[in-house]
């Protein structure tokens, strides 16, 4: 079973648990506005936090030891609350998700990945800032 976090609502400031999967998009207990869904998944919950979700999933293939991708981590955390209701930021410690880092053939982090349905639809390395974060996850929304 996957986690859950607890999110404030950028509209009302009310706190909600969010959880690492679930159907639909979650929104704010109190003022129904959609809530940023930021999750984290491994080899072993993968399929139900990312290939299940019902919303597009921004995937971020990351490691600890890696500078640039602790430097694009609060850009696209900032991404997903200002895209609420429309993504899903899912983050994966490749370190700690081998068969993953494997599977996608990462070779290099940050990787990022943009997943619909379960496959990939767009895919870069490295990190960038966030007026070309959002570009790119705009146009991959638009693709396929």
């Amino acid at each position: 079973m996957s986690s859950s976090t607890v999110v404030k609502c950028r509209v009302c400031g009310h706190q909600n648990r969010v959880p690492a999967a679930a159907d639909g998009k979650p929104r704010c207990g109190n003022c129904h506005e959609p809530l940023p869904w930021i999750a984290e998944a491994g080899d072993d919950d993968f399929a139900e936090v990312v290939e299940a979700a019902a919303i597009p999933v921004v995937l971020d293939l990351w490691a600890v030891w890696c500078g640039p991708c602790r430097a694009v981590s609060p850009v696209l955390e900032e991404l997903a609350g200002e895209m609420a209701g429309k993504i899903k930021l899912v983050k994966v410690d490749i370190d700690h998700a081998p068969k993953l880092a494997d599977r996608f053939g990462v070779q290099a982090v940050p990787t990022l990945m943009v997943m619909k349905r379960g496959r990939v639809v767009a895919q870069r390395a490295g990190a960038a800032p966030a007026p070309v974060l959002r570009a790119w996850i705009d146009e991959s929304l638009r693709a396929a």
